[in-house]
């Protein structure tokens, strides 16, 4: 085996790290980097217009660490009297082991249909939601908690930037270096790959196996032409080093 990790640093050579302690190959070539969002300097305001038992979503451990940074250094810290939900396991535990807060989240997967199952956020009337993100995204978890009578506002904590490279360089280092596994743990970062491809190179890419972390990434992988997917059962680099070392029993 050998894997093509597409992560953001850090998580994506603690990855690699952790599959070649498995005995087996593998190379970071992130397409994004992650950096403070535009939107921290109204964190604390956003935070304190919060009612009791409103609601805050932690979106992924970036908006944890970037929001908790935010709190710290202006000295302040998580207020007890709101109802924390995290967007999967990873996440919340993160926010866990960060704050000291507790924090609701689902544990069957780290989607925003899976978190809307949960049965805290079923009926929403006069309640105040507060999103924790990136640049962008969880439209489908904003309209949602609209739909069910919550009044929603985003807080951009983190920022993802795509990273540059030559498309013609990129396709031969790593054909050249006979990748068979790729990593993508979001819909950005398989529309960016898929940008980076080339002609010469599609088929050879699009049947290397494809490990992502959604049905609906794996929907839009299907889609473009790539006949190899997997979904692990988070975005957490544990469960993805376990489907990596699953594929050979079928994944």
């Amino acid at each position: 085996m050998r894997v093509l990790v597409t992560r953001p640093e850090p998580a994506g050579s603690e990855l690699v790290t952790a599959i070649i302690a498995k005995g087996e190959n593998a190379f970071s070539s992130p397409l994004i980097r992650i950096e403070p969002g535009s939107q921290l300097n109204t964190l604390i305001s956003q935070i304190n217009s919060l009612n009791a038992n409103d609601l805050v979503f932690l979106l992924s451990k970036n908006a944890v660490e970037y929001a908790n940074l935010t709190l710290e250094q202006t000295g302040r810290s998580w207020s007890d009297k709101l109802s924390y939900f995290g967007i999967g396991r990873s996440t919340g535990q993160f926010f866990q082991e960060t704050t000291g807060k507790s924090i609701r989240w689902s544990e069957q997967g780290e989607t925003s249909e899976v978190l809307l199952t949960h049965p805290d956020l079923q009926f929403l009337e006069g309640k105040q939601a507060l999103l924790l993100r990136g640049n962008g995204g969880r439209e489908l978890l904003a309209s949602t908690l609209r739909a069910r009578g919550a009044k929603v506002n985003y807080c951009e904590c983190y920022a993802r930037h795509p990273i540059q490279y030559d498309k013609a360089l990129f396709n031969h280092q790593w054909f050249q270096a006979a990748i068979t596994d790729i990593v993508i743990t979001s819909g950005q970062m398989l529309a960016l790959l898929e940008e980076l491809i080339t002609e010469e190179y599609q088929t050879w890419w699009f049947s290397r196996r494809l490990l992502v972390v959604s049905e609906r990434i794996a929907d839009h992988a299907r889609k473009s032409g790539w006949q190899k997917i997997c979904v692990a059962n988070s975005a957490d680099n544990n469960a993805l080093l376990e489907a990596l070392i699953s594929t050979d029993m079928g994944c």
